[in-house]
């Protein structure tokens, strides 16, 4: 197994990517530690990881909130001894009021709500872990992101600008923590109309354009050399990949799932 006694935490595991990746690493052999501001729902995750075979736990964090980020990397630390890999796959910017709209009439708020969130969260989990895992002398930072992040795309709002501030980020923690041990990798994708976000995303672009949401995500589809969108089982196996001792050789980079949407 990829993954065999390694430590993982998860943020925002009640989601459909966090929880294609918990899924994932506790089947690729790592003990995951999910969370997530909805316990429910991460409950529902850990049940399903542990009913096939796998070691999972669930926690109430807010990954916005310093006190609460630290003090679950820190419960972690203290139960296994050690932390290997950290996925943020936090959603925590409501989508209507956001996107489909043009930067002309967005107010100061909605443009900055998804840099300053998104940001924020992705700063206080990478920070604690790689606290923990300098002192180790390893460790995996992963994040995700869609194409806007690369490419530019009309009506996207704050959020191109934010998740290419997250790419950009994933750079300056592989050059800084590179030398300690620490990989950091980004992986990107399309938007993915499995996912409540992307459905949602969908239907307000086609809104905006005055098109059938199926429409528009046929659009979309048609820019990728495989005419369809990234599933999120193919960004949970490559985040698996990644986190491996297979993908040691990878680090500030990102990993390019866009179906040749962005071609590098």
């Amino acid at each position: 197994m990829l993954l065999e006694n390694k430590t993982a935490i998860i943020y925002g595991a009640g989601g459909a990517i966090g929880g294609a990746v918990a899924r994932t690493f506790a089947r690729e052999g790592a003990k995951v530690f999910l969370s997530g501001r909805t316990l429910s729902k991460v409950e529902r995750v850990a049940r399903e990881i542990v009913a096939a075979g796998g070691t999972a736990q669930a926690f109430q964090v807010d990954a916005m909130e310093e006190r609460a980020v630290e003090s679950h990397v820190a419960v972690v630390v203290e139960q296994t001894g050690r932390l290997d890999m950290s996925f943020n796959a936090i959603t925590a910017v409501p989508q209507p009021g956001t996107q489909g709209i043009p930067i002309a009439q967005l107010s100061v708020d909605s443009f900055t709500a998804p840099i300053t969130t998104y940001m924020r969260s992705h700063f206080l989990t990478a920070r604690a872990a790689a606290r923990r895992m300098a002192e180790q002398g390893s460790g995996v930072l992963l994040m995700h992101t869609p194409e806007p992040a690369r490419l530019g795309a009309a009506l996207v709002g704050g959020m191109g600008p934010a998740w290419a501030a997250m790419e950009a980020f994933n750079r300056n923690l592989s050059a800084e923590f590179g030398p300690k041990g620490i990989r950091a990798i980004c992986v990107r994708s399309s938007g993915m109309p499995e996912t409540e976000t992307i459905d949602v995303v969908f239907g307000l672009h086609a809104n905006a354009m005055g098109i059938p949401r199926e429409q528009f995500q046929g659009f979309i589809e048609s820019l990728t050399h495989r005419k369809r969108s990234t599933k999120v089982s193919e960004v949970a196996e490559m985040a698996a990949f990644l986190a491996s001792d297979r993908g040691s050789g990878m680090t500030g980079t990102v990993a390019n799932l866009t179906g040749g949407l962005i071609v590098d």
